[in-house]
């Protein structure tokens, strides 16, 4: 079929509706122009600028709009009848003829140039307007009936006079710009959208997905965890609340699809989320008075809790002097000398402990071959911190198999140290003048608690074979010791019954304590 044919077939339907409105010079040279309308009513414009009339434009073509009435489903393509670029293709030398088909309902476009000299407003199909790289639709029609035929308009307006009156026709006299809409709608197509997927743990949640409340939950959790990996600070709190929601959704995606591996991935959503929240409780711990206030330790890991508890019972079972005292001692001295058996000491670090008689202490060390020091004792005690003594313990040097007993890195040894030298130099302990003993105990209950400071594994208490052993001392002077504790602030609510330690440490020192897993 001939373009003329088409063209033609147009006559028995209704022939869309268009106009243009341009910006041209008004005169050689000058900054005048003259903005016109393809309506024969609309009288053209002189304006002083370029600006000032690309504004008087739009404001025309918007009265336009605003005055005419929405686009006719039953309307014929002006592009088409008009004999378009696009219905029009001449073959070249290498390119077949491709009749262009019209598509889709009818729309009211918008076309202007890139240069803003004209915009021409148009009935036409949807599938031009979308060929139309700067179309605008401002309107689509409803789709008709498929048993309607086409009714001339003259014809529905002499039998039906609402017809008319339902809204007005292009208006020649409609360029006031007090008339202008709001804004014209942006959209280029009148399809509709399909809905958006969204995307969690390496799956496509499918757009169809039923029920439609476990779609949104599922986007929106892919869109929480892509949001917190961009946080600049952890916060294993909310890590662990989104885990727990994305155990939750994949349960019940499994169940709704049957998916074996999706339930899996529940299994491990829950595991991850109870991970997190325990390395939070490590982390932070909570204070025994609520769990709003929240307690800043001085080893803030789990890691560095096991390293502590190792370090004193490598010592319980490696120390060649007996009694407390010489306990005390020996854990000062391991932990300054923990990775290559080698550190330094000076007086201070001797005449800070609880120890009756440092120098023949030191000199049983030595004689036992478990300590190894350059000069004699007398020099290590008057040693000062700008020439300090250094100090040998052999059984902690790394051997040719390997290292050492202990497997923490560098900057996790003078934390320890620092943290036994916090308790074994406390404050009240000090004042009080409590013994070497009473100092192992406050160290072997520090690493024997919960998170918010209960003694033993869940709060049970401990065993009270097990501190008479650590401390060195008989079963019946550890009851003196607790009692040593509870006056220095140091443990409330202390009992011992059925052969076990209960109670909780103080507020006071539970940024000390080293909570079990």
């Amino acid at each position: 079929m001939t373009v003329e044919a088409t063209a033609s077939g147009a006559e028995d339907r209704l022939v869309g509706r268009e106009w243009m409105v341009r910006v041209d010079a008004a005169d050689r040279g000058g900054a005048m122009v003259r903005v016109s309308c393809s309506r024969p009513a609309c009288a053209p414009q002189l304006l002083p600028s370029t600006a000032v009339g690309r504004a008087a434009a739009v404001a025309h073509i918007k009265a336009h709009l605003q005055a005419a009435a929405g686009p006719r489903p039953e309307a014929f393509c002006v592009c088409k009848a008009e004999e378009c670029r696009l219905h029009i293709r001449p073959a070249g030398p290498r390119e077949r003829t491709a009749p262009w088909r019209c598509g889709g309902a009818v729309v009211l476009a918008v076309v202007t140039d890139r240069q803003g000299r004209w915009w021409r407003a148009m009935e036409c199909c949807a599938r031009c307007a979308a060929a139309q790289p700067s179309a605008k639709i401002v309107a689509t029609a409803a789709a008709a009936p498929p048993s309607a035929a086409p009714v001339p308009v003259a014809h529905a307006a002499a039998h039906h006079p609402g017809v008319a009156a339902a809204g007005p026709q292009f208006s020649h006299a409609a360029s006031s710009p007090a008339a202008v809409p709001q804004r014209v709608p942006a959209s280029r197509s009148a399809r509709p959208r399909r809905p958006r997927h969204g995307k969690i743990a390496q799956r496509i949640v499918p757009h169809d997905l039923h029920p439609v409340a476990l779609r949104e939950e599922l986007m929106q959790l892919g869109d929480l965890f892509r949001a917190y990996q961009q946080r600049a600070e952890p916060d294993l709190a909310e890590l662990a609340e989104l885990h727990a929601r994305k155990a939750k959704a994949f349960t019940t995606w499994a169940e709704v699809t049957g998916d074996t591996g999706l339930r899996l991935e529940a299994e491990r959503a829950e595991q991850a989320a109870a991970a997190a929240r325990l390395q939070h409780q490590h982390r932070t711990g909570l204070s025994p008075v609520g769990e709003d206030q929240v307690t800043s330790r001085l080893l803030t890991t789990s890691t560095h809790w096991e390293h502590a508890r190792s370090i004193l019972a490598h010592v319980a079972g490696h120390i060649p002097v007996p009694g407390p005292e010489a306990r005390l001692m020996a854990v000062m001295l391991t932990l300054r000398s923990a990775l290559t058996g080698t550190g330094n000491l000076v007086g201070q670090d001797v005449r800070g402990l609880p120890l009756t008689e440092p120098e023949e202490l030191i000199g049983r060390f030595v004689e036992s071959g478990w300590l190894s020091l350059p000069g004699t004792v007398e020099e290590l005690l008057a040693s000062r911190p700008e020439s300090p003594t250094p100090i040998t313990i052999p059984s902690l040097m790394p051997g040719d198999d390997g290292p050492g007993p202990f497997d923490f890195g560098r900057k996790t040894r003078p934390k320890l140290s620092g943290w036994a030298q916090r308790v074994v130099g406390d404050k009240k302990l000090r004042k009080k003048k409590t013994g070497a003993a009473t100092r192992l105990l406050a160290l072997g209950l520090a690493v024997r608690t919960t998170t918010d400071g209960r003694l033993g594994p869940g709060g049970e208490g401990v065993d009270l074979a097990v501190l008479t052993s650590w401390c060195a001392v008989e079963p019946g002077e550890l009851e003196a010791l607790v009692e040593q504790l509870t006056v220095a602030d140091w443990l409330e609510e202390a009992a011992t019954a059925d052969g076990r330690l209960t109670g909780r440490l103080t507020e006071r020192v539970l940024p000390l304590s080293c909570p079990l897993p």
